[in-house]
């Protein structure tokens, strides 16, 4: 290998992709390639690419054809995760000057890819399916931003959503050892971290392949019982059918849990449940909720519909109008349906038109606008521990326990205050997304 290989990553698409790439970057680093900001200075090109959607999709082949038609004569260019695991060979047929393809179950055989293309003559290398051997679950699967930082408790994705190409993607759930997660968040804290955000494909599913059905409530005692010193600790993507009474009971006994969830619902009628292939049993999840509300008083409750499913008539638009109405969210993402190659729902009849789509997103947010400021004016008066994650000309900008990073609102102070610390804020003000208050 050259002296000092430089090589320049970009990552794209979700947090669990993040996590994949500082994988790759740690990897790389402990073989002495050198990181760099710039794409002309490389030897290494690395583009983490996300294949979810066609939006996602459209741009990682947008970036990578971008470095392509840059490239100089030596440098290597290499498509890593979902685009790479989904399309293979066939992403070098749409990218001239790709030298080599890297699936999302082994991105941790990077500096061997690399190696491999320094000394082949012979075309581009593909290296996609499962690793040979190499143990994933045993690796560090953490990546630190600003005072939080995101750590996966498992690959891979076992639902059967009709509609989602994730677990051609991903493969299997597969979930890793306590030990190896519980370790890792020691390791976190001692480095500062305030907030830990476990993330899976669905971490309510923690411990399932090893015949485990309520292991996530183990995992979490473990972590709090190494960490007594993290005030945060965060659950994402919890699917309600996989929801606990013990894990209810669990976050509401321990006050480092945030009262925060993240239920991904996509859809409230029970036909269009069907049709996608998802539990249907829409009164079990009012129960869920009620149980929730009742456990915990405070929390704050996420989730994400897909609008425009195939067959979608007005009615069922209607009852998750309606069902959105009746329970509240605090938090609500939306996504129109995208036709996935190869997943069940693509060959469905009766696709929605783009214009439907598109007039059903716009009205369901409007919806979730007044719910979302009415739901933020109830925090008036109250003082919140606020995380601060930027600060500067006599503004201060962090986030309560209501909301997750990336994906919800901030709270606005406008004071200077320390950066990566919990400060009490009293809450004086509220918009749709996010709350103004002032040091308590």
């Amino acid at each position: 290998m050259p002296y000092e290989m430089r090589y320049y990553l970009l990552s794209l698409g979700c947090c669990k992709n993040t996590v994949d790439s500082e994988g790759m970057i740690s990897l790389l680093q402990q073989a002495d390639y050198v990181p760099v900001e710039d794409p002309t200075a490389a030897e290494v090109l690395i583009v983490n690419t996300c294949g979810f959607i066609d939006i996602a999709r459209e741009e990682s082949i947008g970036a990578l054809r971008e470095l392509a038609a840059a490239k100089r004569r030596g440098q290597l260019l290499i498509a890593a995760g979902c685009l790479s695991q989904r399309y293979g060979r066939q992403l070098i047929e749409e990218v001239p000057g790709l030298d080599g393809v890297l699936g999302t179950r082994r991105w941790m055989e990077i500096t061997a890819l690399v190696e491999a293309l320094s000394s082949n003559n012979y075309g581009p290398v593909v290296m996609i399916g499962d690793s040979p051997g190499l143990a994933i679950d045993l690796m560090s699967r953490s990546v630190v931003q600003g005072a939080s930082a995101y750590l996966q408790i498992a690959e891979g994705c076992s639902a059967p959503c009709s509609f989602c190409a994730i677990p051609m993607i991903k493969g299997p759930a597969r979930s890793r050892p306590i030990e190896a997660i519980v370790d890792e968040a020691v390791q976190l804290v001692a480095q500062g971290v305030k907030e830990i955000v476990l993330i899976a494909q669905d971490t309510t599913a923690y411990g399932h392949d090893w015949g485990e059905r309520d292991a996530l409530p183990d995992l979490i005692e473990a972590i709090l019982r190494a960490t007594p010193e993290l005030p945060w600790l965060r659950l994402m993507y919890t699917y309600p059918q996989h929801i606990t009474p013990r894990l209810i009971k669990t976050m509401a006994r321990h006050p480092q849990v945030c009262h925060y969830l993240d239920l991904p619902l996509q859809h409230a009628h029970p036909g269009t449940l069907r049709r996608m292939n998802r539990p249907h049993d829409v009164d079990r999840v009012r129960r869920l909720i009620v149980a929730l509300r009742q456990a915990m008083p405070d929390i704050a409750l996420r989730t994400s519909f897909i609008v425009g499913y195939p067959g979608e008539t007005e009615e069922e638009f209607q009852a998750l109008l309606d069902f959105m109405e009746e329970i509240a969210f605090d938090r609500v993402g939306v996504f129109t349906y995208s036709r996935e190659e190869g997943t069940r729902a693509a060959d469905l009849s009766d696709q929605v038109s783009d214009q439907i789509k598109e007039e059903r997103y716009q009205r369901l947010m409007e919806l979730q606008q007044g719910i979302s400021l009415a739901r933020n004016r109830q925090m008036i008066g109250h003082t919140l521990d606020v995380l601060v994650e930027g600060s500067g000309e006599g503004l201060s900008v962090g986030r309560s326990y209501r909301d997750a990073p990336e994906v919800d609102g901030l709270v606005l102070v406008k004071e200077e205050l320390p950066m990566r610390e919990l400060v009490p804020v009293l809450i004086t003000g509220a918009m749709e997304y996010d709350l103004i208050g002032v040091r308590a």
